[in-house]
């Protein structure tokens, strides 16, 4: 068993973390750190800590998982790869490329595993989305658009849309939505971007669409407060025809409401939202594969024991910031920025 903790008791270590850990044979949850009285009641039989740091120096914890707030990220990290502890980094993996490839030595020189939290490669959309590729139905893919937008036209006072480091919707959703294409298509030869505050009130950015430039393909990356509408996912385009998804992988919802992980149905969504084919001769429903973050537990887990690389490598995460800065600059000069390798 792996001596597991969990520093946060936000909703992402509620619904992300703490429901998969566990339900992982392998993980064995021994301490929390929070501030929160909620948390001793909710969890009695753990080992308390009152912040990260308290728990690194103290916790017989062997995996560090890390929910704190984005620019604690590094800190943490740090301190828990120092102390010879295995590290899970909830996205965005640090606030800036310079932490990020700091961590990456760190992790090497301490030969510990250093793994960021991507859990949306396990959506069943974009499982559905990758097999679709590996049969080539599609011909040679030349666009493709992917969107987290929401309705919510007022800021709310939470530290994610506050102006501080990490803070703002391209620190919150744009990671999920860049590490989706990086996964599907590699790194672009460059990136334009704009990344605005549209909301009267607000601090933070609210609103970015990017877009990243490769050799034989265009690729839209966007996410609005303002989306009432049914919500648009994904738009594949290609030589032979076209996909479009609308909907959200049904696990976050799912996990809000307090149902567990598991089960025949676990990550199906409603026949309602499954996505389209269009052709020259034909459209047809092509129905959503099953998600499951579960999956994300069980690939660390093996990776713990044997001493592989994580499902999400922090080298992998990094490409991710360093887009995410590039994007912030492109908008700042108003102009495409090369990406480098």
């Amino acid at each position: 068993m792996i001596k597991t903790a969990v520093i946060g008791y936000g909703l992402s270590a509620r619904t992300f973390h703490l429901p998969f850990i566990r339900n992982q044979a392998e993980l064995q949850l021994v301490a929390i750190s929070s501030s929160q009285e909620q948390l001793r009641q909710d969890h009695p039989q753990l080992q308390h800590y009152p912040d990260g740091s308290e728990l690194i120096a103290h916790s017989d914890a062997e995996l560090v998982v890390i929910t704190s707030p984005n620019h604690c990220h590094f800190s943490l990290a740090r301190q828990a790869l120092l102390a010879g502890k295995d590290v899970l980094v909830e996205k965005p993996f640090v606030v800036t490329a310079e932490e990020g490839a700091e961590l990456l030595a760190l992790a090497a020189r301490q030969q510990r595993v250093l793994a960021v939290y991507h859990n949306r490669r396990f959506d069943g959309d974009f499982l559905t989305l990758q097999q679709l590729l590996r049969t080539g139905e599609l011909g040679e893919i030349r666009y493709f658009e992917s969107h987290f937008d929401r309705f919510r036209p007022i800021p709310r006072a939470r530290w994610r849309e506050q102006a501080v480091p990490g803070g703002g919707i391209l620190y919150d959703l744009g990671p999920h939505l860049i590490d989706q294409a990086l996964v599907l298509f590699g790194l672009p030869e460059a990136i334009s971007a704009r990344c605005r505050e549209l909301r009267a009130g607000a601090e933070a950015t609210d609103y970015f669409h990017l877009q990243l430039h490769y050799p034989d393909k265009e690729v839209v990356l966007h996410s609005s407060p303002f989306c009432a509408a049914p919500t648009l996912r994904f738009v594949l385009q290609g030589t032979q025809g076209s996909y479009h998804k609308s909907g959200l992988d049904p696990q976050e919802d799912a996990l809000r409401a307090g149902a567990l992980p598991g089960g025949p149905d676990w990550g199906l969504e409603p026949a309602s939202q499954h996505g389209s084919i269009h052709t020259e001769h034909e459209s047809r429903t092509l129905p959503t594969l099953a998600g499951n973050y579960q999956l994300f537990y069980q690939q660390l887990a093996q990776a713990l024991q044997r001493r592989l690389p994580p499902p999400v490598t922090p080298a992998e995460a990094l490409q991710g910031i360093r887009l995410i800065e590039l994007a912030y600059r492109s908008h700042q000069q108003g102009r495409t920025l090369e990406v480098s390798r």
